[in-house]
């Protein structure tokens, strides 16, 4: 229990700056170690590989393991319904001789979330299942929001490097980072999700702050709008949804997974899954994933050079459960494509060509990022159970560049190099107890939680020489710039420190067929600001409030569900950019507020929800012509969802949907953009993708063809509404191949983003005018040893 007292300390006192995990290492020695980490896991995974197929030969009879406590070998009791025990065992079974008697899959009890995730649904593309923060996890037929869990097999059979790759299944979500910048940034619902309020095992400040590795991750899930009650404040604050990363477990199966892979123009890769479980009944668990890629991107003289290596632990006893895991990340991006920023007063001109780099080729973006988390439950008896979490991280980054200001209509712009590090050193911790009890005819499952999230963050710019003078079609490439000499550690500019208490309780009655949330969360916030030369304090904002919620399910047959939700965020009122002339500038925290009404229904192969809502947020930006940052009027977002996920017929999967927004400004300064549409926020936003597996070929292998559009509607760029990007239409086809060589299943995927090699603007969220994907090629091989 040492963690637990350590958080129960770290949330009565201030942090201070502390040592990062793991030694700082320079870039050499990182490409070094990203490789040799790489060649010794697989080395290790083979050679366990290798151990195993000898002793399968020895002509040994073994009995099947089974996870039959010592203390509970009799037949177990059949799981209950909502509101007794939901335990982690199966309904009895005639007994068989122990020769023959099958492994018995260990189920995590419905008040714990430590374990392998819930089977996924129909086509295997998105879960059953989702965490839904502090309630735990979650039917998504159950749930009274728009949650979905995208699966590792989908990630794997998209060949998805980044979660921008994954949301591309989301109709409500777009990217406003560019696809080959190094940074993965979203727009849900209209507004900015950012990756540092990307939440890891349901706790924020662990993931990377830029571009979280997809490699250590089992699921990818999505929570639509406001989450404070669920999920406590994020390090900025998310209003649109919420990103909660499921890392991988070890499985009751071995696990030995070796892929290699090619994105064009020349990016080579090679990673490594490997998992076991050992002990009398499986009760301890390892997975490891490594991977490293380098190489040529579909932009000019642009190189990508991206590792990663995770561990994941984790022992499930008959009471007590607990995971740690470790994680180290680093990458190396040569001349980043980055965001546009547009001067008012004329037409925004027409895409260039998106292999075009308009960087200069020695600009580079460069950051390695460390985090540990180990997180622990245990049952109290068979309807309460205590859980804790901690987790630490640290990030560095390192951008030497500029950032395009385009100044005409014929394509000029400017971009003034210089030399930004960036620091963040975080800490996050969580206590709860959740457990199940009935009151009469009304059965309760109750939360009670309070999370401490501390951070220190430091920023410091330095330009370097005279700006640069370029075309967006025809770009000047000048002589290379140097940082030499100058100091790439960041002084501390910020301290952050978010904590909260939250309590929730699900009643339902007649047989589960309602169920009402109930629920409130008290959040502070205090940040403090610091001149970055003398470290004297500038300014420091503090705010708190009580955000409740309250949502409702009812089934009036046992496939539909019927729901609503009221329920409000807490978030920082924003942070001027590096590109602002304020940049770093907090500003008081703000409360949002949503209403949300829809349907889900369950066809058993085939899910298909709707969702009506109406979001409301102070409206922060940065005005294109003073570069100041501020929050002006209201934002006030009403939109209707339609999903659909699952397997429409044998061998035919499809998985999308479509979204209408209507952003609209209000209450504005003086009213001067009131009525008028958000900045971007287009209309229309559709997504739609399919699988299907070729009939007439199916004697030695199966042949699968994919396809996805993705279509987004109009957008502006300015409050004002007097400049426009058009609609665009982005189309990906693909193909994979699964077979098995020698008793080893092998998978071939092959994919084309962007076929027709269409240039577009993608978005212009946040006042920023971001390049779309070009054309990409991504072949691969795994096979499973």
């Amino acid at each position: 229990m040492p963690e637990a007292c350590l958080l129960v300390k770290r949330f009565s006192k201030r942090p201070t700056r502390g040592p990062s995990i793991g030694v700082r290492m320079n870039l050499s020695t990182k490409k070094l170690y990203c490789a040799v980490c790489c060649g010794t896991a697989s080395y290790l995974a083979l050679s366990f590989q290798l151990v195993q197929e000898v002793h399968a030969r020895e002509p040994v009879s073994l009995p099947a393991v089974t996870i039959d406590s010592p203390k509970r070998q009799a037949v177990r009791r059949p799981q209950p319904q909502q509101g007794t025990r939901s335990t982690r065992v199966l309904a009895p079974r005639v007994a068989a001789p122990a020769s023959q008697r099958e492994a018995i899959p260990y189920l995590t009890p419905s008040t714990g979330t430590i374990g392998q995730p819930p089977a996924p649904y129909a086509g295997g593309q998105v879960g059953t299942t989702t965490r839904v923060g502090m309630l735990g996890n979650r039917n998504v037929f159950d749930t009274p929001f728009n949650t979905t869990g995208y699966t590792d097999k989908l990630i794997r059979d998209q060949q998805a490097n980044t979660i921008t790759d994954v949301t591309d299944n989301d109709p409500s979500v777009r990217t406003n980072s560019p696809r080959y910048s190094g940074l993965d940034g979203f727009l849900i619902r209209g507004f900015p999700v950012f990756a540092s309020d990307i939440a890891f095992d349901g706790l924020y400040g662990i993931t990377d702050t830029r571009r979280p590795a997809l490699e250590p991750i089992e699921r990818v899930e999505i929570l639509k709008g406001p989450s404070a009650l669920l999920y406590g404040i994020s390090p900025f604050g998310n209003i649109g949804g919420t990103i909660n990363l499921i890392p991988k477990r070890a499985t009751d199966d071995p696990i030995t997974r070796w892929t290699t892979s090619f994105v064009s123009n020349g990016n080579v890769g090679s990673a490594i899954d490997f998992g076991r479980r050992f002990g009398a009944n499986k009760e301890w668990g390892v997975r490891v994933n490594g991977a490293y890629r380098d190489g040529r991107t579909p932009i000019d003289f642009q190189t990508d050079g991206f590792g990663v290596g995770a561990v994941a632990l984790d022992y499930r006893g008959e009471r007590f459960r607990a995971t740690v895991d470790f994680g180290y990340q680093q990458q190396d991006l040569n001349a980043p494509t980055r965001v546009r920023q547009v001067n008012l007063g004329f037409p925004i001109p027409v895409s260039p060509s998106l292999t075009i780099n308009q960087q200069q080729p020695w600009e580079y973006y460069n950051s390695d990022h460390r985090y540990a988390a180990v997180r622990a439950e245990y049952d109290l008896n068979d309807f309460w159970t205590l859980y804790a979490a901690y987790g630490r991280s640290r990030s560095k980054e390192v951008f030497f560049g500029g950032t395009v200001r385009i100044t005409n209509a014929l394509g000029q712009f400017t971009s003034q190099p210089a030399l930004t590090v960036q620091d963040a050193d975080r800490e996050t911790g969580e206590i709860g107890l959740r457990g199940r009890f009935t009151t009469g005819a009304v059965k309760h499952s109750t939360v009670v939680a309070t999370t401490g999230l501390w951070q220190d963050s430091g920023t410091a710019t330095t330009n370097i020489g005279p700006s640069i003078t370029s075309n967006l079609y025809n770009p000047v490439y000048v002589a290379p710039r140097s940082a030499a000499g100058l100091s790439h550690n960041a002084p501390l500019s910020a301290q952050r420190i978010n904590q909260s208490v939250a309590i929730a309780d699900t009643m339902s009655i007649l047989d589960d067929r309602v169920l009402l949330t109930l629920g409130g969360r008290w959040q502070g916030i205090d940040v403090t600001n610091f001149n970055t030369t003398t470290g004297a304090v500038t300014s420091r904002p503090q705010n708190e409030a009580i955000t409740p919620a309250v949502a409702l399910v009812l089934k009036p047959i046992s496939n539909l569900s019927l729901y609503g939700n009221y329920i409000e965020g807490l978030t920082s009122g924003g942070t001027a950019p590096t590109e602002a002339v304020n940049r770093g500038q907090v500003f008081p925290a703000i409360v949002t507020k949503q209403i949300e009404v829809g349907a889900k229904y369950d066809f058993g192969i085939l899910g298909v929800t709707v969702a009506a809502f109406e979001i409301t947020q102070p409206n922060g930006i940065t005005d294109p012509t003073t570069r100041i940052f501020s929050v002006d009027g209201e934002q006030r977002n009403r939109g209707l969802e339609f999903n659909t996920f699952g397997e429409v017929a044998p061998g035919m999967r499809l998985l999308g949907g479509v979204a209408f927004l209507d952003g609209v400004q209000i209450k504005t300064s003086g009213g001067r953009f009131d009525g008028k549409t958000a900045v971007g926020v287009p209309d229309i936003q559709f997504n739609l993708y399919g699988e299907y597996d070729l009939p007439f070929w199916q004697t030695s292998g199966v042949v699968t063809l994919t396809g996805r559009v993705i279509y987004t509607s109009p957008q502006y760029y300015d409050q004002g509404n007097t400049q426009q990007i058009p609609d665009w239409v982005r189309t990906d086809i693909g193909a994979r191949y699964v077979t098995k060589i020698d008793g080893r299943p092998l998978t071939l995927r092959a994919a084309v983003e962007n076929v027709f090699g269409l240039d577009y603007w993608a978005t212009t969220g946040r006042g920023f005018l971001t390049p779309g994907t070009p054309r990409t090629y991504r072949l691969s091989a795994s096979i499973d040893f």
